[in-house]
């Protein structure tokens, strides 16, 4: 990298030289079609749109995807992949891009520059939310970004291609205007691009983004360092082409086959260095630094051998990356001397392949396709598919490195940024984001509701797993399913493990809901087609029934009734004349004289009638109120005041209809009711069991509650049976009844015991 006119702070960027790079973008752009001319055709097709637009960075559009092609050429971009550029920018000029393109290009060229406009606006959107919030070096900040990345290059390897270009021809712009980018600008590309290039082996793209970001986020650091190297810049040339010469001179006569070469220097690199070892600019050994490139890894030891023994090793500054190789795969050997003038020297020392691999990173294993099933230090990439493997691998070793240095509050609970997720592979190589602990019946369910429904066995990395068996980061999963079928209860059990993903289990609840209320609506259906049958209503369509009872549907009016929520007397009430309004003679028939003369009392001695002295009351059979119930009377035609629960669903039809016949009512003093008893009903929902019914009476029994009455139905189901019981039941106040229902819900089976 060559400075220029340092105190302005000016700076000319190096062209990316083409190196063995040119194979690595080819092979992410195979799946575009190679089409005659389409670099030229596609910028004719984007031209008239965007040549006299402008990007919110202030560069005209046209000269921006120009500039992209170029760097992707340099870098051996197909002209498929460069011709996509124009296309990029052009879809936001048209009113149906993808239909528009796809017609003139293909379907491939169109997915991709609708994929890569997408996350073009994604990254917007980051950037707007951390306008206050600053991209920093904390890596919490950048975990969105980094994951955003990460699932948009899963879904088309070419995409962040294109970002990278286009991200470092728009630091190239600013800084070829001498103009500061935005700092949300240049922060994303130095915390998310840069490493994002780095992991994907675009070194460099890396490099020379680090050092632009760089400059227009601390121009006082950059013009500093750039000072520095400038000022001894010939003396320290011309020693180092001195002693690599010579170096290289030496191994070969010594019977070690090896090629010497100089390292570049980058101003971020060495400030990195400086803050995080605390040096001072002299003291940063990799100003001065050499590559030797041995034959094989016998010669990088002999190289190692020949550099410790004509030179001064720096204690503490030698890492044995062979031996044992990073994380990553990296291998090289490391080590620092210094000379007879003490003037410390930074040597590197591997093998062809392992210098390709530090250099390319991932995108060795596209470069090394043709290596043969073995490929190079045990890793091989035959396919697209094997790639995108690599890829995912990388990227996650990326989140890891994230994690390392994390927050002080995820330091203190053990836990790094991207614990709570995995990321795993379908058969065709697409991502899929679950949370920790995932199984492949969460996979399934992520992918499709009805995959998962239907899942029935799984494989990972081509092996049969069982379903509840979790996931790890990078697998790839393929599901086993059945034409038909749903899931079973023991999905939703979290002893046995089957999901963890929320969003399942509620999938899972959804369809056996769905099941139940299939069931319900039936027995509703049932119901009201036998009451028209026996009211001669047969004729009527089961809608306008409905419609008359205020439901918007008959299938609402089944639910309500299969849940016995509706009485069917409500519907053969609805379904007779109405009767005529009472008159005050209709009053008087309800009159009926006391023996113990008290006005208002009822022949049952427990409700009195507001208002109006001796009416006849009976409690209402439909909803069955006890004492404290709040009640509410209706005036009936010759059978006196009805007596019924204010929140009755009857009573409300009735009162609907004719609210000239509500008359307030209330409970009399205990004292006067004379030990009444009112019989109530309880509906018990409750698995089918033997002795099931048995069970339930001895808990009435012993609750000193007496039963009157019980009607059960029992139906056969997926969950092996499900019993309706209905048990009409003597009490003396409707609280006493709240405690003994639940005693009586703890009775293994039962679902639900409620008052009806």
């Amino acid at each position: 990298m060559k400075n220029t006119g340092v105190g302005q702070g000016a700076l000319t960027v190096a062209p990316i030289q083409h190196t063995s790079n040119a194979s690595i973008v080819t092979a992410t752009a195979d799946s575009l079609p190679d089409q005659p001319d389409a670099l030229v055709r596609a910028r004719a097709f984007a031209e008239p749109l965007i040549a006299s637009e402008m990007l919110d960075t202030g560069e005209n559009i046209l000269a921006h995807a120009d500039a992209v092609a170029a760097i992707l050429k340099t870098i051996g971009g197909s002209e498929a992949m460069q011709a996509a550029t124009y296309l990029v920018h052009a879809c936001a000029h048209l009113n149906k891009p993808q239909e528009v393109i796809a017609k003139a290009f293909g379907a491939n060229f169109a997915a991709l520059a609708m994929e890569t406009t997408k996350l073009v606006n994604v990254q917007k959107q980051a950037r707007a939310a951390d306008a206050k919030a600053q991209l920093t070096e904390d890596p919490a900040a950048q975990t969105e970004n980094v994951r955003k990345m990460l699932l948009a290059f899963s879904r088309d390897l070419r995409v962040v291609m294109l970002r990278l270009a286009s991200r470092l021809q728009t630091l190239r712009h600013f800084a070829a205007i001498r103009q500061q980018a935005p700092l949300a600008v240049a922060r994303e590309s130095l915390h998310v691009f840069a490493p994002l290039a780095n992991r994907l082996g675009i070194w460099q793209i890396k490099w020379e983004m680090e050092d632009l970001a760089f400059r227009f986020l601390e121009p006082d650091t950059y013009k500093q360092i750039a000072r520095l190297l400038d000022e001894k810049r010939t003396e320290r040339e011309g020693f180092m082409e001195s002693l690599r010469a010579q170096l290289e001179r030496d191994l070969n006569s010594g019977g070690t086959a090896a090629l010497v070469q100089g390292r570049p220097k980058h101003i971020y690199s060495i400030v990195k260095k400086m803050r995080g070892k605390s040096l001072d600019f002299e003291q940063v050994f990799d100003i001065r630094a050499l590559r030797v490139i041995a034959a094989d890894v016998k010669g990088c030891y002999a190289a190692l051998g020949f550099v410790h023994a004509n030179f001064t090793p720096v204690e503490g500054e030698f890492d044995d990356y062979i031996a044992k190789p990073k994380s990553n795969g990296y291998q090289s050997l490391h080590t620092v001397v210094r000379d007879a003038q003490q003037r410390a020297v930074e040597i590197q020392i591997r093998t062809q392949a392992m210098h390709d691999h530090a250099e390319h990173g991932v995108a060795a294993h596209w470069a090394y396709k043709e290596a043969g099933a073995k490929g190079y230090s045990g890793v091989s990439a035959s396919s697209e598919y094997d790639a995108k493997i690599a890829v995912l691998r990388q990227l996650l070793a990326w989140e890891r490195d994230l994690s390392g240095p994390a927050s002080a509050k995820a330091r203190e609970s053990n836990q790094g940024l991207f614990e709570d997720r995995i990321y795993v592979l379908t058969p065709d190589a697409a991502v899929v984001e679950l949370p920790q602990g995932a199984t492949a019946l969460d996979f399934a369910y992520c992918v499709h509701t009805s995959l998962g429904h239907r899942c029935r066995g799984a494989r990972l990395d081509g092996a049969m797993v069982p379903l509840n068996t979790p996931l790890q980061n990078g697998q790839t999963v393929e599901v086993v399913t059945t034409k038909e079928g749903g899931p079973s209860r023991d999905w939703l059990n979290p002893e046995l493990g089957f999901l963890a993903s929320h969003r399942a289990k509620s999938k899972v609840r959804a369809w056996f809901n769905a099941q139940a209320m299939a069931q319900t609506v039936a027995r509703g259906r049932d119901a009201v087609e036998k009451l028209l049958q026996r009211e001669g209503k047969t004729a009527m369509k089961l809608e306008d029934v409905a419609a008359q009872l205020g439901f918007k549907s008959a299938e609402d009016l089944f639910e309500v009734v299969g849940k016995d929520e509706l009485s069917l007397r409500t519907i053969e009430n609805m379904l007779k004349p109405p009767e005529p309004a009472l008159t005050q003679d209709d009053y008087v028939l309800a009159k009926k004289a006391r023996p113990d003369k008290s006005a208002g009392r009822s022949s049952k001695g427990a409700v009195l009638v507001v208002g109006i002295d001796s009416l006849l009351t009976q409690l209402a059979k439909c909803c069955k109120p006890a004492p404290p119930d709040a009640i509410l009377g209706f005036v009936t035609k010759g059978k006196g005041v009805s007596i019924h629960r204010s929140d009755c669903s009857n009573f409300r039809n009735m009162a609907g209809g004719s609210p000239d016949r509500v008359i307030e009512v209330e409970w009399s003093q205990p004292k006067n009711s004379g030990g009444a008893v009112y019989p109530v009903d309880v509906a018990i929902e409750a698995a089918d069991r033997q002795g099931l019914l048995r069970d339930i009476s001895e808990v009435f029994a012993k609750e000193k509650m007496n039963v009157i009455g019980v009607q059960t139905q029992s139906v056969k189901d997926n969950r092996g049976g499900t019993a309706w019981m209905t048990f009409t039941v003597e009490v003396t106040e409707s609280g006493r009844l709240n405690q003994v229902l639940a005693v009586v819900a703890e009775v293994a089976g039962v679902r639900s015991a409620r008052r009806r």
